[in-house]
């Protein structure tokens, strides 16, 4: 069996490396660019800090900001229909995985006509043609959509998400610039950390983990582990390593898929518009917890990893716990919400935990699980 690994094909990190933005259009001799960006980006002036390179650089642009937190499948096909009037021929995305979701998406269907209803990008579909090309722009350290094959889309007529996957939607520039990322408040912060310290744990346990991706992981976990606290404080060093880390775990999970932490987060978005970060950081720990008998000594790693000392002294059941606790302690640090009552109706729970079931991530699940043990997870977080 082969095991395939698809990463960017150029990427740039560092404060300031937006500005090779500029470089990169001119030498693929690209023309005009569609930006994608969400409208508190371009209200509060994140997005224009790219525009501006673009500008002194004299590339001209057209800007689409009909995005939602968790865009539907409306956002992608309006997108398409600006992008055709456009008169444009590359995309930027600037934002989290709402902006660049959108724009794999819309990137896929200007290539790929036949897919223009969206619902039949769900799942890993084979399409014919590369996408747009696409140069993406994070402003959030915690999707890694930017080096990752995935994108998810909300139906809102279904009330539930659409998981893409497909070698054809990665972006083929990224630039990761953590002053993009230094006006994020905490809360976003703390969210979209943990969402990427659960692509690192939920990629190194997964039913497709390697050697390879078992690097990324490991490194990602390490890397988010000592930084999150930092980030969420706004430290220059912190938000550095964060943007290291979430892109280090996107490279990974990417190439060998999550488990059950995001097929029950993925409901909570789609029926509740629940912030993503939000609701993997809050399940995480509990579905850790339920896996542990399924993944040998790589809870002993990920302890490690998360700072626990002493762990290879421990017992089977110590560092597996430690492992939990320590995960849990790190979301507890930095904000996130101990439980879901806040968030979750118990007469929704049948719906939720179908629709976790059916959700494209949960068959990588080092455990195997069924629709009774996702409703009783389910109700242990309320």
């Amino acid at each position: 069996m082969a095991n395939r690994f698809v990463l960017n094909e150029t990427s740039y990190h560092g404060a300031g490396s937006i500005s090779e933005i500029a470089t990169e259009a001119k030498n693929r001799g690209f023309q005009k660019a569609f930006v994608c960006s969400d409208p508190d980006l371009v209200k509060f002036g994140v997005t224009q800090k790219v525009l501006d390179v673009l500008d002194k650089a004299g590339l001209t642009y057209e800007l689409y900001s009909n995005i939602k937190p968790n865009p539907t499948i409306e956002n992608v096909q309006t997108g398409v229909e600006a992008y055709k009037k456009a008169g444009t021929d590359y995309l930027i995305a600037i934002g989290g995985g709402s902006s660049m979701d959108t724009a794999k998406a819309i990137g896929i269907i200007i290539n790929n006509p036949e897919h223009e209803d969206v619902r039949s990008l769900e799942g890993a579909v084979d399409t014919k043609n590369k996408s747009v090309p696409i140069f993406a722009v994070p402003t959030t350290a915690g999707t890694a959509a930017e080096v990752t094959i995935n994108y998810v889309i909300t139906d809102a007529e279904k009330n539930r998400k659409m998981v893409c996957v497909d070698p054809h939607d990665i972006p083929v520039v990224a630039f990761i610039d953590s002053e993009m990322m230094s006006s994020m408040p905490k809360g976003l912060t703390a969210a979209t950390g943990m969402d990427a310290l659960t692509h690192a744990i939920e990629g190194y346990i997964t039913a497709g983990a390697w050697e390879l991706s078992d690097m990324f992981h490991l490194k990602a976990i390490e890397i988010i582990a000592r930084s999150l606290r930092g980030a969420v404080e706004n430290t220059p060093e912190g938000r550095e390593d964060m943007a290291l880390g979430q892109y280090v775990a996107g490279m990974g999970f990417s190439n060998v898929g999550l488990g059950l932490v995001h097929s029950m987060a993925h409901p909570l978005g789609a029926l509740y518009d629940t912030p993503h970060g939000v609701a993997n950081a809050i399940i995480l720990p509990t579905v850790m917890a339920y896996n542990a008998e399924a993944t040998g000594e790589k809870y002993r790693d990920i302890a490690k990893a998360m700072g626990v000392e002493g762990t290879e002294n421990m017992s089977q059941e110590e560092y597996r716990k430690a492992a939990v606790d320590a995960v849990q302690q790190l979301s507890t640090d930095v904000g996130i919400p101990a439980d879901l009552k806040e968030i979750v109706k118990e007469e929704d729970i049948p719906f939720l935990a179908q629709s976790a079931y059916d959700d494209a991530c949960r068959p990588g699940n080092p455990k195997e699980t069924n629709i009774e043990d996702i409703t009783a997870l389910y109700k242990s977080l309320l």
